[in-house]
């Protein structure tokens, strides 16, 4: 948002990007704000128990041992203090849209520019990972089906969950978000009771919480194999921070906002820590693939086909789910970058219904390439591997913008953070160890071929950003000529 002075007050006309603004096709319309508490709780939860968790968290395992329950919760610690720091930037200003509105804001265009495209390719990138996630699950029923299909079937039933009302959108999450907690719990019950029980799997392991010590301690694999970890682990929490993008959406945000965020401690330990403490108890960590997903597996080595069955028709929610905030989220940031001038202006209108639609068709659009590496690649895991590294990499990035905002937020306006009823624990000095720690993110993505080839592709990305802010900052020079600037509008940055 364009500030009037730096008091944080803005002002509604004024542009906020370095360029004349276009204005909405559509005329003066707004988001609509539909979302109430239960649906951005449920959102909220949705995104913390993503695709990563159910998909991923065999090759984690397999990779770290025992440790990989650290690895969650270390994640989880620091991931806590992005979202406390973005609860109280978007608080400070109601006006914000989303952290990309902020991030234009305090850091500047430019900021506002490569925060809203990188978030939009995060999760375009990420729905191709769930899109093939999905066309594995399928195919534990089919196995004879051609990837493709259900890869396809899932972009079109995507864009249809979305045309309706950004209500129906919560409604739709708010259920596919009940049954993958519902799951989780049933897991963890189901798992307590053959810890207790001392069942023994068919190859012979005893379900027994010293499976967690037994084989090699809690770092079997050495300090190495516990970085490895944080690799595939990190793109289990992408998405935690999609309350961020209900900003304009929600209803009452100073309530809803803070209650959702500080229920995340409590959910990754439920539904992270937990739920993998018990998947190791029941099933030794040598005996999980790195292939398949351990929650199907566990009850499947149980001999329960109908709940392995069940667990799968779950997870495949999961990842309908994780790709349905990602369609819902990038719809509602490529339209928030039309009204700024920074996506074409087309993107911008809504339909009588308070939808981007057309904003959400080119998201849509853009998950077909998942389609097509279902049809190239020989195995789904190292699809997986490569677009949830690719993913993870630009979140990493997103997160960074936001904790880089929120020191620039507490130097230049303290007297915002002090009548601030949602303040960010640890303020700066904790921004700067979890900046620490993203850095340790990306050195340890040095440490395996397939994640270091990821992270050698990802700055492409970036180059191209460059290249169209400079195209469009050059446009919105010429364009500022024959605009009258407000005073104190970043016109011409």
């Amino acid at each position: 948002m364009s500030e009037s002075s730096d008091t944080g007050v803005t002002t509604a006309s004024a542009p906020q990007r370095g360029h004349a603004p276009t204005p909405s096709p559509a005329g003066q319309q707004h988001l609509s704000r539909q979302l109430s508490n239960r649906h951005i709780q449920l959102i909220a939860i949705g995104g913390a128990i993503g695709t990563g968790l159910f998909m991923g968290s065999g090759k984690t395992i397999s990779l770290a041992g025992p440790s990989v329950i650290f690895v969650y919760m270390i994640i989880g610690a620091m991931l806590f203090f992005v979202m406390r720091a973005m609860g109280e930037l978007l608080l400070s200003n109601l006006r914000y849209k989303s952290f990309a509105d902020f991030a234009s804001d305090l850091l500047g265009p430019w900021a506002g520019f490569f925060t809203g495209w990188t978030y939009w390719f995060c999760w375009i990138v990420t729905g191709m990972a769930d899109v093939i996630a999905i066309a594995g699950y399928v195919s534990y029923w089919w196995h004879g089906l051609a990837l493709w299909i259900p890869g396809l079937v899932a972009v079109v039933v995507l864009i249809a969950l979305n045309l309706p009302t950004v209500k129906a959108f919560g409604e739709t999450e708010f259920w596919f978000a009940l049954i993958k907690i519902v799951a989780i719990v049933a897991l963890i019950v189901v798992g307590l009771g053959m810890v207790l029980g001392g069942f023994h799997a068919p190859g012979g392991a005893t379900a027994s919480f010293s499976n967690l010590w037994n084989d090699g301690g809690f770092f079997p694999t050495g300090p190495m194999g516990f970085v490895a970890g944080f690799q595939i682990a990190t793109f289990a929490f992408v998405g935690i921070e999609l309350v961020g993008t209900t900003a304009a959406e929600t209803k009452n945000p100073e309530r809803n906002l803070p209650k959702a965020i500080n229920s995340i401690p409590v959910r990754v330990m439920l539904f992270y820590v937990v739920a993998l403490v018990v998947i190791i108890s029941v099933t030794p960590w040598r005996d999980i693939s790195a292939d398949r997903s351990p929650f199907v597996v566990m009850f499947a080595l149980a001999g329960l086909g109908i709940a392995a069955s069940l667990i799968n028709f779950v997870v495949l929610t999961s990842a309908t789910s994780s790709a349905n905030s990602g369609i819902y989220s990038t719809s509602r940031m490529v339209y928030g970058l039309a009204q700024e001038g920074d996506a074409p202006s087309r993107f911008g209108r809504l339909t009588s219904r308070k939808v981007p639609v057309n904003a959400l068709l080119l998201s849509g659009v853009f998950l077909l390439p998942g389609v097509v590496m279902l049809t190239l690649g020989d195995s789904i895991i190292e699809a997986f591997t490569l677009v949830t590294t690719i993913s993870a990499l630009l979140f990493i990035f997103v997160w960074s913008i936001i904790l880089i905002s929120y020191i620039v937020y507490r130097k230049r306006r303290p007297h915002l953070h002090e009548v601030s009823t949602f303040k960010m624990p640890g303020g700066i000095p904790m921004c700067y160890v979890v900046l620490a720690f993203f850095a340790f993110l990306i050195w340890a993505l040095t440490q395996k071929d397939d994640t270091l080839q990821a992270l050698l592709v990802t700055p492409v990305w970036f180059v191209i950003l460059g290249i169209a802010w400079a195209v469009l900052r050059r446009r919105g020079r010429r364009q500022a000529r024959q605009t009258v600037s407000l005073p104190g509008s970043r016109n011409g940055e």
